[in-house]
């Protein structure tokens, strides 16, 4: 369950800790929350409490609290896919975090925006390091939450939000947070542009409609608005999945209902959907580091 079990015997220390901080500064910028919890249960409530506890004026929002259970290649998409919309002042916690309690490490990175991620040096911050940014490693012992220290498995709460939640508030300087040290980065294949072809993977799917999203860039690959293309999907067991010409277009109502169609998504990259379906439902198209799409970029026919 990623390590997220109770803790007896703190809540004297967390009211001590919030009247201790009472008369400090205002915050400033806002904490946004990742993680693959749920909210089935009282996980993410208790991250919030720590957040206000540290500052009750902090502005809390959420990401999303449904990436897939240890699916770290998934939080490093969805930091990626928000992280530019956000002010330079926001802090993330993305908490995807299969090695709870383990030698890995736990930081804070600074994007070249200005914006805080902090997360365990998992492969969270994949996505984001092409951007350029520093990295200082947590002293987890020195900035934990107070009375905390005999919980191993709850460190989204106990670690990563009250970290959070100093840095967004003020009271806690990025240069002051440890020493700098390097991301951890997942392997992947990045996407391939060539003379009449394109390549790439499939990062994330789009959970609630079943679109199947790439990370190709649309600008790259030089469809034409109205044109149709050959589309392939593989599995990574490297069974077809899919096979067909597929009309690029601007919006799903260009095509009939339950027709396929590229598209250019939300962050630039092409995508493939069915007009009022599910295109992963009905093709059984899944996401991952090991799917593949290849897209015939010339409108010759096969």
């Amino acid at each position: 369950m990623n390590g997220r079990k109770g803790l007896g015997g703190v809540v004297a220390p967390l009211l001590a800790f919030a009247i201790a901080c009472s008369c400090s500064a205002a915050h400033g910028g806002a904490l946004v929350l990742q993680t693959d919890f749920g909210l089935r249960d009282h996980a993410v409530a208790a991250m919030r409490g720590v957040a206000r506890l540290v500052s009750p004026s902090l502005v809390v929002d959420d990401l999303t609290h449904e990436i897939p259970a240890y699916d770290v290649w998934q939080a490093s998409y969805r930091l990626r896919a928000v992280v530019d919309y956000w002010p330079a002042d926001t802090v993330f916690v993305s908490v995807v975090d299969p090695g709870v309690g383990s030698e890995r490490q736990s930081v804070v990175a600074r994007l070249k925006g200005g914006q805080l991620v902090v997360t365990p040096n998992n492969g969270t911050l994949t996505l984001l390091h092409h951007q350029g940014m520093a990295i200082r490693r947590i002293d987890e012992d020195e900035y934990r939450l107070p009375g905390s220290a005999a919980s191993h498995t709850f460190h989204g709460r106990d670690l990563y939000v009250h970290v959070g939640a100093l840095l967004a508030s003020g009271r806690l300087r990025f240069d002051d947070i440890g020493e700098a040290t390097e991301a951890v980065l997942l392997e992947h294949q990045p996407p391939s542009i060539e003379p009449g072809s394109a390549s790439g993977g499939i990062p994330v799917l789009d959970p609630q409609f079943g679109n199947v999203w790439t990370d190709i860039p649309a600008a790259d690959a030089g469809l034409v608005v109205g044109e149709a293309y050959r589309v392939e999907i593989f599995a990574p067991d490297g069974a077809r999945r899919f096979a067909g010409r597929v009309p690029f277009v601007r919006t799903f109502a260009a095509v009939a209902k339950q027709q396929p169609l590229l598209y250019r998504n939300s962050i630039d990259n092409l995508a493939l959907a069915l007009n009022q379906g599910s295109f992963a439902e009905r093709y059984d198209v899944a996401s991952g580091r090991a799917w593949r799409v290849f897209i015939q970029t010339t409108t010759s026919k096969p």
